[in-house]
């Protein structure tokens, strides 16, 4: 005999960093398994520290972390719980990003500035990731930076869903903030009757940040109800602007529907005084009791994560979840 053979159990375990451990917790919840106990804090110096007190060794481990704000902090933490992993001989280490923390820096729009959406998959890599799991990513090319596998799950069934239910029988117009996103508006035409299609013509300044301009809506959104559907809301400029276009064209109503709340800075006042009727997000992001709001409307997205993990741990199809043909 040349070696010893013993058929083994594949063990699935999700761990959580301390960015949003309510979501965590529901997907863990989706599975039918607790989160494995984690001891973090940081050193006086601001270090973080972390240890699992469950032995990890030959797992299947889905290590969860959205980067909310204080970004850096959680990406690090969420690093150094890949690292943790990895030295502790988990089988296979999957990071899953309900957010991926700066997923717009994905290209140059000028000389000698850099890529740090491509950065982040780098250091993931680099710390011991095998796999992605993501969520409504800004672009489509980041799951190219990451050389690996990279699931790329999408809001978009659970919020069409929603809106189908509370306002399909209206007559609908689907509207994209700007040109760049007209692919997404159209899945959600299809999803929704094959609504009409228009779009916010505006003007961004590359010199300042979260600064854009809603100048003309090219499409036919006169006396109907407008999807205005987007990635994510953060100040919430943009998106009160192009409502504020909306009802300038006569529209009868403005929804916004958005997979991740950032809400960073006036967001929340500026949605809450704004025209749209209801601001529909998902719960990718944890949002503060005190930036929340009447017309406020949270999916949780924890049950698509749930069974994407369920899916890449059995080895099935996660592109199932959205083609249930493939």
């Amino acid at each position: 005999m040349t070696g010893i053979k013993r058929t083994t159990e594949k063990n699935l375990m999700v761990l959580s960093g301390r960015a949003h451990p309510a979501l965590a917790e529901e997907v863990a919840s989706g599975l039918g398994i607790h989160l494995v106990p984690t001891t973090a804090y940081e050193f006086a110096n601001s270090e973080i520290y972390v240890r699992f007190e469950e032995s990890v060794r030959g797992s299947d481990a889905f290590v969860v972390q959205s980067h909310t704000a204080p970004i850096n902090e959680w990406v690090m933490e969420h690093l150094i719980m890949v690292d943790a992993l990895k030295r502790a001989s988990a089988k296979r280490i999957t990071v899953v990003l309900p957010f991926y923390g700066y997923a717009r820096q994905d290209k140059k729009h000028r000389g000698r500035e850099p890529i740090s959406a491509r950065l982040m998959a780098d250091l993931f890599k680099a710390a011991g990731a095998d796999r992605l799991i993501c969520v409504d990513l800004h672009t489509a090319q980041i799951q190219g930076f990451f050389d690996g596998p990279v699931d790329h799950l999408q809001a978009l069934p659970i919020l069409s869903d929603y809106v189908s239910e509370n306002y399909g029988g209206e007559e609908l117009a689907i509207v994209s903030p700007d040109a760049g996103r007209i692919k997404v508006a159209e899945q959600w035409s299809k999803r929704l009757d094959d609504a009409p299609l228009a779009f916010i013509h505006k003007t961004r300044d590359i010199n300042q940040p979260n600064q854009s301009k809603a100048n003309r809506v090219v499409g036919e959104v006169q006396g109907k109800t407008c999807i205005l559907v987007d990635d994510m809301i953060d100040s919430g400029g943009t998106i009160c602007q192009a409502v504020d276009a909306l009802m300038e064209a006569d529209a009868a109503s403005v929804v916004i529907a958005a997979t991740h709340p950032i809400f960073s800075g006036p967001a929340t006042e500026r949605l809450r005084d704004s025209s749209a009727r209801e601001v529909i997000v998902t719960n990718t992001l944890p949002i503060p009791e005190e930036k929340q709001f009447d017309k406020l409307t949270c999916l949780s997205i924890a049950p698509l994560i749930s069974q994407a993990i369920h899916e890449v741990f059995e080895d099935g199809s996660v592109t199932s979840l959205f083609d249930p043909a493939t």
